[in-house]
This record gives C-alpha cells, sequence and structure tokens, in this order.
C-alpha cells in the first residue's frame, strides 16, 4: 500500500489499511477520535460540519463531460487547474502522517460494480467507509485494484480559495475522467458516500443503468418496492419493516435485470430514535456502529432527544446489523414505486396512487421539505424541489433520468404513489407531524394490495388519486382539507404550494407533456 500511495505522490508515516471492526474501534480510541456509549458504540463529533456543503460541491469541467453534465448551481463546475492545485495540496497534508485506508465496492450486481478506495486521516472515516460500502473478502483483496479514489484530507489549508473558485475553504471535488474526489475542510463523513453516490448517477445512466436516490425492500412473495426521498423523509425508517427484507436505505441502481443495492451498509438519523417505533435501527447500534454527534450522561446513556449538537445525529452500521435482510442486496423490478414527500405547507394527502404521467411530474419535481440539520444553514423545514428527489447529487441532466424511469416504469409495469410524511391539520408550526404508525399502516396498505379494489378521486387541487378508505386509518385524514380546523387557510396554503409546484416545472418546458399532469 505504501508503494502504491507513494505513486500517487503521497508519502504517509504510516497506513493503517482494511481493519476490522475492533481495529477500528482501537485506533478511534487511542487516537482520541472517539469515545464509548454505555454499550460500547463508537461516537464521534464530525467537527462544525454536522451535514452536507452542497455550496462547496464541485465537479472538474474538461472535454469528455462539458456536454453530458447539468452545470449550475448544483453541479458546479471547476477547471482542472483548479483541481490539480487542490489535489496537490491535499497530498501534501497527508504527507508525513498516518493513513486510513478502506478499499471495497459500490454495488451489489457485479457486472457494475465499481471499486474504491477511500484513503483517510481521521481513522473514524475510514470506519465509517467500512460500514458503509460493501466489504470485499479476502480473495478479492488480495488482487484488489481500485477504479476510483476518494482522498480525505480535512485538515487541509486553502487559502486563496476564491481565486480558484471555491466559495469557501471546504471543498468537495469530483474529476469524473481521472475517477478520483478529494475533499478538504469538512469532517462529516457524509461527504465520502454521496461522492461515490454522484460518480456512480454519472457513470451508470452511460450504461442504460438507472442510478437512484432511494431505499427498498422485498417482500415474502420477492415483490420488490422502491422507496424515493430525500434525507429527513423517511426512506431509512419506513424501509426497515420487520415483514419484509432490507435490500438497502439510500441508493440503488435499476437494471435490466431488476434492483441492487449500491452500498453495504446504513446511514440511520437518530434524533427522537424510539426503540418502539424503530426496533430495527436501534438495535443496530452496537459495537461496530458509528454514531455521530449524539449527546450522552456521564455514563455514556445516549439521549436520542438531544439536538443540541445538531438535529442531523446519525449512525452507521454494516447491512448485516439489521435482522431482516435481502443478503444478495439485489431484487427483482419493483412492483411498487413510493416517492416519500415531507409536506410541511400540510396539504398534501398522506398517500395518494399515481398515474405514469403523475409519477414523471413529481418524479421530476422532487418536493419536499429539507428538514433541519441535514444541510448546513438548515434549522427548520424548507419547502424544496429537489429533481429525482435527489438533485444535489445528479450530474446529468434531470430529463436524462426521468426518461431512464419511465422506460422502466412502463416496461415493468410498476405502480408509483405518493406518500406525505410531513403535516396535516396545519402547516409546519401550526399543524402535526403524521404519525409514524399510521405512514406504516398506509404503506403496509399498498405493498400488500389492499388498496387494489379501492375507489380513488382525484384530489380537487393536485389531480392525484386518493383512495377513499385504507384499513385501519381514520378516513378523515386521508383529504388534508379535511384536518384543518381553518378551512380557508387550508385553501391559500394549497394555493401558494400548487404556484411553487408550476414555477419549479416550468424549467423543463413541454418535455413529455408531463406538465399536464400536475395542479392547474
Amino acid at each position: 500500500m505504501l508503494q502504491q500511495l507513494g505513486q500517487m505522490g503521497i508519502q504517509p508515516s504510516a497506513v493503517h489499511c482494511n481493519l476490522s471492526q475492533s481495529e477500528w474501534k482501537e485506533q478511534e480510541l487511542e487516537r482520541n477520535e472517539g469515545r464509548l456509549s454505555d454499550n460500547g458504540t463508537i461516537i464521534v463529533n464530525t467537527g462544525i460540519y454536522t451535514g452536507r456543503s452542497p455550496r462547496d460541491r464541485f465537479i472538474v469541467k474538461n472535454k469528455s463531460n462539458e456536454n453530458l453534465v447539468d452545470w449550475g448551481e448544483i453541479n458546479q463546475p471547476l477547471s482542472e487547474e483548479a483541481f490539480d492545485e487542490l489535489e496537490t495540496a491535499v497530498k501534501m497534508e497527508m504527507n508525513g502522517k498516518e493513513l486510513f485506508v478502506f478499499d471495497g465496492f459500490a454495488g451489489a450486481d457485479k457486472r457494475y460494480q465499481l471499486p474504491l478506495r477511500v484513503v483517510t486521516l481521521k481513522s473514524w472515516q475510514g470506519h465509517f467507509s467500512h460500514n458503509m460500502f460493501i466489504r470485499p473478502n479476502d480473495e478479492e483483496l488480495k488482487k484488489f485494484n481500485p477504479e476510483f479514489t476518494i482522498l480525505n484530507a480535512y485538515s487541509t489549508k486553502v487559502d486563496n480559495w476564491k481565486k480558484l473558485g471555491l466559495n469557501s475553504p471546504v471543498f468537495i471535488v469530483l474529476n469524473l475522467e481521472k475517477k478520483i474526489a478529494i475533499i478538504g475542510g469538512t469532517e462529516y463523513g457524509g461527504e465520502i458516500k454521496k461522492s461515490i453516490f454522484s460518480a456512480l448517477n454519472f457513470y451508470l445512466p452511460l450504461e442504460g443503468v438507472m442510478p437512484m436516490h432511494c431505499s427498498a425492500n422485498i417482500g415474502s412473495d420477492d415483490d420488490s418496492a422502491l422507496f424515493f426521498g430525500l434525507s429527513g423523509t423517511g426512506k431509512t425508517t419506513l424501509s426497515t419493516d420487520p415483514n419484509r427484507r432490507l435490500i438497502g436505505d439510500d441508493e440503488h441502481g435499476w437494471s435490466d435485470n431488476g434492483i441492487f443495492n449500491f452500498e453495504g451498509g446504513c446511514y440511520a438519523k437518530t434524533i427522537n430514535l424510539d426503540p418502539i417505533k424503530e426496533p430495527d435501527i436501534y438495535n443496530a447500534i452496537k459495537p461496530g456502529a458509528l454514531l455521530e454527534n449524539v449527546v450522552t450522561d456521564e455514563n455514556g446513556v445516549v439521549d436520542y432527544n438531544d439536538g443540541s449538537i445538531t438535529e442531523n445525529t446519525r449512525v452507521s452500521y454494516p447491512l448485516n446489523y439489521i435482522e431482516n435482510i435481502e443478503p444478495t442486496e439485489r431484487g427483482g423490478h419493483p412492483h411498487n414505486v413510493i416517492f416519500l414527500t415531507c409536506d410541511a405547507f400540510g396539504v398534501l394527502p398522506p398517500v395518494s396512487k399515481l398515474t405514469p404521467e403523475m409519477a414523471m411530474y413529481h418524479f421530476l419535481s422532487g418536493y419536499t421539505a429539507k428538514v433541519a440539520g441535514t444541510e448546513r444553514g438548515i434549522t427548520e423545514p424548507v419547502a424544496t424541489f429537489s429533481t429525482c428527489f435527489g438533485a444535489p447529487f445528479m450530474p446529468q441532466h434531470p430529463t436524462t433520468y426521468a426518461k431512464l424511469l419511465g422506460k422502466k416504469l412502463k416496461k415493468h409495469n410498476a405502480q408509483a404513489w405518493l406518500v406525505n410524511t410531513g403535516w396535516s391539520s396545519g402547516a409546519y408550526g401550526v399543524g402535526n407531524r403524521i404519525d409514524l404508525p399510521v405512514t406504516r399502516r398506509m404503506l403496509t396498505a399498498i405493498l400488500e394490495g389492499e388498496l387494489d379494489n379501492v375507489n380513488f378521486a382525484p384530489d380537487s387541487n393536485f389531480k392525484i388519486l386518493v383512495p377513499e378508505t385504507v384499513p385501519e386509518v381514520d378516513s378523515n385524514i386521508l383529504n388534508p382539507r379535511n384536518t384543518w380546523d381553518d378551512k380557508g387557510a387550508y385553501d391559500a396554503k394549497a394555493k401558494q404550494l400548487i404556484k411553487l409546484f408550476k414555477n419549479n416545472f416550468a424549467q423543463y418546458g413541454s418535455f413529455g407533456d408531463y406538465y399536464r399532469a400536475g395542479p392547474d
């Protein structure tokens, strides 16, 4: 490994490669990077940044990708010259220091698997990578040859960041041609996993595979289901179901053979974690898992309700820490495709069925609310439209992914749904967030086919098809207007959201006439 790093221009004092869970733990404690909870789980703090820094993410622009990447505020271009200077700075920061290396894979389908290497200054970041990516066996490690490399040197100082075209001293830069990403100025582990996800979102559509920001599970009849949604909408929580095997909680691909997980672990939010409502996640927090930014008492007992450091408290753990998983991390073509939205306006129905045209409209819209802590500066829910329910990670034009989805929905006869995990009986600050057991019951009704013979009626504002009844759910809440005391306030909020939908979709023009499937 020293020789391989040396060939890259890095001369470390020592290298710790592909450690075991006990070895990661030993390093974290020895280097004072982490402390123990009462059950032996390592707890780390991610420094001043406790969420992703989307304004500091860049893609190197060159001739090979200048016509493929959707350049703009999300996919910000950086020159090759600026990248070279930053890469040199990162390598200089690594020189003479102890480094931690994880080798693994992204993608459970070997035909599309990306061998990757993560090199870090922090042992806990190597541990995070070990938890989150697919871990090779001993035989695979012997002949391992990475195709993509991440160099993470959080302590890199860049004084001339303005001149280089950055927005701050923090940088997350992908060079898709050289297949390398560099990270500096932030310790937050999520930047590692999302850098690989962004890379896959660029490469895989070129092979006809649809990359997806979604979780996935599979039932006893091998019926797969997808759950799209941004952080905080419930992907991890709702796909972790004791009656269905978990395929993965965040990132997947959909190929001609079905769906497959990109990762080997889960990265779950822990704020207000309830062992009764979310037992699988709670029980996965054990030695080997890695807790981030949680608060404990003097005995190491975690207070999951304490968001004083951040609302974005999280835990990473290997997928096999969940009892009910699909060991292959693969499934057939999905029967149901569920879009999760956290509606801060409180005007969307808690569950609705979508025609294929509506599915395309809402996939391109990607409406939700960013919730506190998932990004720097977000302290309360903010309405947003994130194309494909994952715009921050989609380098190509949104219609590239929409066309792939439309093709696969039609070919495999998958039913799409919109499920609101946000507010009811009023907007944020007035109403209440929809109770998790109620959302789970509605999802069970979808997945078990209990709505197949139920009548649906178009929502008067958003056109989406609302069921008249859902077994074991109070029918009064299915129509959100019924839950508001002030009907006039509901109507005003609905009109406000409709305007936002229409203004947002204007960027797609008449693409496929899908605008007709949205609200008037």
